[in-house]
This record gives structure tokens, C-alpha cells and sequence, in this order.
């Protein structure tokens, strides 16, 4: 069977739903409206294999700015690795996975990606190791009279979801020790499939803030701010009584509150390869909103 090699195709409307077909197939889920509403970028890249104009496998490229130690960084995230059940077995992602690195040789500080624990014998053939993140945490800073959940935000709603995108666009990272940059695509994505309900603007503190309550835990999924902001005060205000314990998905600044670190354990397990000598911090999160 003859397999054709494409990547950089979403011009083609037959093949970028194919794409999505796939990924909805394997993944359970969807990219259509992202794409619709203008947040795809050629910073995405797809690498595919194509048969009777249909995409039986892909590796993506994610093009995304990194800051580590306080420094600027190349990043390259890979993510959609996806094969039709149909084609399985016959050495497809490894040839997407060297088409991409032999592409993207010398363009990179950091290539990595998050491997669902079914594959976790397959990243390290190509030079790639796993890496520990961390998990931080706080006891609840919860004051009632403070609280205020702020305004959410509709991401059906067109000038929420502008005001959203045009506010992230001009962040400043969440951490000089680990965060993305230019990532706003990334976020959008997350607001529109994984956290439409959980999103809030507080006028006073400046942030937009993506939370939510789960029985005693806060998990506060992403802060996005545009000047330095309170991450103690923020937790006060967005804090319910009943919450005792606060999550962050990402690395705070603030490191000098009492964290409770810890190994993360999660579906998937991040796997880098480091270039130009950049090395990794002992202690991170990658951010969650920033994940391809």
C-alpha cells in the first residue's frame, strides 16, 4: 500500500477534515472549532501520511517560546500523534517522529511532548528522556468576605472570547523559572474544549483567572495577567470555605510561600530532548493551558 507523506496541508478543506475526523477517532476530540474561529496558526504543524486522500497517521509540530531559568528559549511540542486502528503496526509514528526531527535539527532549545503511559517505551528510541514534574500546592487561603469568583466568561460569546485572546496575547509568564511564551493558541484551545465553564475575569486584581472547585480542592488551571499580580490574595478571592487545599498547574513565581511539593502524577509523562545546552529546572510544572 502506498503511503503519501504530507505535512503543512490545512489549506486543503478535504484533508483538514480528515484530520479532524482522525482525531476525533482516536482521541474523542475536536478541532473544529478552533480552527473555525481563526486560532490555528502556522505555528501548528502537521507531519501525515496520507491514503486515498484520507490522513492515516500524524505527528504535530507546536512552535511554541519557552522561558527556563529566566532565560528565552526555542521550544518544539509534539502532540496529535494519532494512527488510524486500520494502519497500526506498521512503523508509521516512527516515521513521522523522524521526519520531524530531522526537519527541526538545530531549530530547538527544548523538543518535547506528554506520552500516555502506553507508549512509554517508544520516545526514548529517539534520544528522548522522561522528566519529573512537580506539583505545587497550598493550604486554602480562603476569606469569605474577599471572595469574588469575578466575571466569567462565555466562549460563545464573541467579545468574551476576543476579550480572552487579545488579554493573553500580551501576557507575562506565570514564572520566570518555567513558562510558555506566545502560547495564546495553545490557551484558546483549552478554553474551548477543556475549560469553557471555568474562566473569569477579575477587574480588580487584573487576572483572568481558570479554576474550579472539585469537593475540598481548588485547582487553579492558569492565572493570565498583563502586571505583576498577588498570588496569595488572587487564592483568597477565588476560594470558597469549603475548599482546604489549592492546586496549581504550573510553576508560580512566588516561591516563597509555603508549597507543598510533590511528584505529579498524571495520565501522561512529559519526554524532552535538550539542545544549545539548556538544561531543566529541578522543580517545575508545565503550565496545563500550554499543552499540546
Amino acid at each position: 500500500m502506498g503511503y503519501k507523506f504530507l505535512k503543512e496541508y490545512f489549506d486543503s478543506p478535504k484533508l483538514r477534515e480528515s484530520f479532524n475526523q482522525l482525531a476525533g477517532e482516536v482521541f474523542g476530540i475536536s478541532f473544529y472549532s478552533w480552527m473555525d474561529k481563526g486560532y490555528l496558526t502556522s505555528k501548528y504543524i502537521p507531519y501525515s501520511f496520507i491514503v486515498d486522500d484520507k490522513v492515516v497517521a500524524n505527528v504535530s509540530v507546536n512552535k511554541i517560546g519557552l522561558i527556563i531559568n529566566g532565560e528565552e528559549k526555542k521550544g518544539i511540542q509534539i502532540g496529535t500523534v494519532m494512527t488510524h486502528p486500520n494502519y497500526r503496526g506498521q512503523g508509521l509514528s516512527r516515521k513521522l517522529m523522524e521526519h520531524v526531527l530531522d526537519d527541526n535539527k538545530g531549530k530547538y532549545d527544548l523538543l518535547y511532548l506528554f506520552a500516555n503511559k502506553t507508549v512509554l517505551d517508544f520516545y526514548p528510541k529517539f534520544g528522548l528522556f522522561p522528566v519529573a514534574e512537580k506539583v505545587f500546592s497550598l493550604e486554602a487561603i480562603s476569606n469569605s468576605s474577599s471572595l469574588c469568583n469575578g466575571r466569567k466568561l462565555n466562549m460563545e460569546n464573541n467579545t468574551d472570547r476576543n476579550f480572552l485572546y487579545r488579554f493573553a496575547s500580551t501576557r507575562m509568564p506565570v514564572s520566570n523559572t518555567f513558562s510558555a511564551l506566545n502560547s495564546v493558541e495553545l490557551l484558546m484551545f483549552h478554553s474551548l474544549n477543556v475549560f469553557p465553564g471555568a474562566i473569569y475575569y477579575l477587574e480588580e486584581e487584573e487576572c483572568v483567572a481558570i479554576f474550579a472547585e472539585e469537593g475540598e480542592v481548588l485547582h487553579v488551571y492558569d492565572l493570565v495577567f498583563q502586571k505583576e499580580v498577588n498570588l496569595k490574595r488572587i487564592l483568597s478571592r477565588i476560594s470558597s470555605g469549603a475548599v482546604k487545599r489549592a492546586i496549581l498547574h504550573f510553576t508560580p513565581e512566588e516561591q516563597e510561600l509555603p508549597y507543598k511539593i510533590e511528584k505529579y502524577y498524571g495520565s501522561e509523562v512529559l519526554f524532552a530532548l535538550l539542545d544549545n545546552g539548556t538544561t531543566l529546572p529541578e522543580v517545575f510544572k508545565h503550565p496545563l493551558t500550554a499543552q499540546a
